[in-house]
């Protein structure tokens, strides 16, 4: 094999190899192209999350939001039986009292 054949035969093969490769790129990206109903499908998936994001965050404003009222309303419930317990407590010893004057009033007769 002198030089003039070598250089054509290794100019074949790089050809060759060129035009599978441009084959195989082009199958590639003939496979994977996306076609337009999928971008518009993407379209919808992306607003359709953007709005359930919107969602969310309205609902944790609102959980935080009621949460706080619920806080609120407890500790005044709670301060109002405390305030009840401390009133009972006083009726009860002024019954008590009561009751101890009426049977020192009876044992005095």
């Amino acid at each position: 094999m002198n030089r003039t054949e070598f250089i054509l035969t290794t100019a074949v093969i790089l050809f060759v190899v060129f035009c599978v490769g441009w084959f195989t790129n082009w199958l590639v990206h003939r496979f994977t192209r996306v076609s337009q109903s999928d971008i518009g499908e993407l379209e919808k998936m992306s607003q359709s999350l953007h709005e359930a994001e919107e969602l969310r965050d309205q609902a944790i404003t609102y959980l935080q939001t009621r949460e706080k009222e619920m806080e609120s309303q407890l500790l005044q419930t709670e301060a109002e039986l405390r305030a009840a317990m401390d009133g009972l407590r006083d009726a009860r010893a002024e019954a008590e009292e009561l009751s101890g004057f009426i049977e020192k009033q009876k044992s005095n007769k």
